[in-house]
């Protein structure tokens, strides 16, 4: 069964100029935001359009005249362009954002990917190896892929930027807002106008689920399903993820790697890409991996 919303029943002084939580932040400029990422490239499923991915993000560093600071979680799927955006006094947290997610996502349908960057708010704890959040697992227990984004490269979050930008343009900076409050109700009203005038390219998107009615999230249940990390390989051909080195086993230094966690198969696989040929994605080593079962930790 599939659903969702086409398919289913200034200064410090006055209004402090925002900046995304991660890094860069120009993409804003194309405000098409379906050609404006990479990581469509190094999904199979997602650039054949027979899956939909929300991309995620904070915007931080706002401040209202006499009132809160201000930061703001923002979602948008790569082939609707489907938009979600939440104001809040600072800080967002992980269990803001899973609240958030799950609203929306009980309003608009399940995606089969979610993409964030590596902030500990949406993937945990660095502190120690083999740890997952309460974001990610939210994710996975809803049967949602994963993603996360190569640190400190530019590219894959171009267009969750582009999305920042233009609620950055359209509603922040267009109105001097005197309290939280008319913040949220002008956001509210851009996202309405935005999600009517891309109504057509949404019922176009592929298939979202619909959210399961008897599900309750569980963060002390072993998480199961895929966690996507991109990587950058370092110059002797490893990559880092969940707080460990792993060896690719073959030559491929300072190159992009599609590493799958599958926590049913307890597997690790390891797939190269190559910008110039984004559908050869090789597999070049499969290991041996089980998530420690020590629960939870935020």
């Amino acid at each position: 069964m599939v659903c969702g919303p086409g398919h289913c029943q200034d200064s410090l002084g006055a209004n402090h100029q925002p900046h995304p939580r991660s890094p860069g932040g120009t993409g804003w400029q194309q405000e098409d935001t379906s050609s404006a990422s990479t990581s469509w490239l190094v999904l199979p499923k997602l650039a054949r359009a027979k899956a939909e991915l929300d991309s995620i993000d904070i915007v931080e560093g706002l401040v209202i005249k006499d009132g809160p600071q201000v930061e703001v979680l923002n979602s948008v799927s790569l082939h609707g362009g489907l938009v979600g955006s939440w104001p809040i006094a600072s800080p967002v947290t992980a269990e803001m954002t899973v609240n958030s997610l799950i609203t929306h996502w009980r309003q608009v349908g399940l995606p089969d990917y979610a993409q964030f960057d590596n902030d500990m708010i949406f993937h945990g704890t660095h502190r120690y190896p083999d740890a997952l959040g309460r974001v990610i697992r939210m994710c996975l227990s809803l049967g949602i892929v994963p993603v996360l984004e190569p640190p400190r490269e530019t590219g894959f979050q171009a267009m969750i930027e582009s999305n920042n930008g233009w609620w950055q343009a359209k509603v922040w900076s267009r109105f001097q807002h005197k309290d939280l409050k008319e913040l949220q109700e002008h956001s509210r009203k851009y996202v309405a106008a935005l999600l009517k005038q891309r109504a057509a390219r949404i019922e176009a998107a592929p298939d979202r689920r619909c959210f399961p009615d008897q599900w309750k999230l569980d963060l002390k249940k072993r998480p199961k399903g895929q966690v996507v990390y991109l990587r950058r390989s370092n110059p002797s051909s490893e990559v880092v993820l969940l707080g460990k080195t792993w060896p690719l086993g073959q030559v491929w230094p300072s190159r992009f790697v599609r590493c799958e966690v599958d926590l049913d198969q307890d597997k690790i696989r390891f797939f190269i890409l190559r910008r110039k040929e984004p559908t050869s994605q090789p597999l070049i080593r499969e290991v041996d991996y089980r998530l420690p079962n020590r629960g939870f930790q935020d």
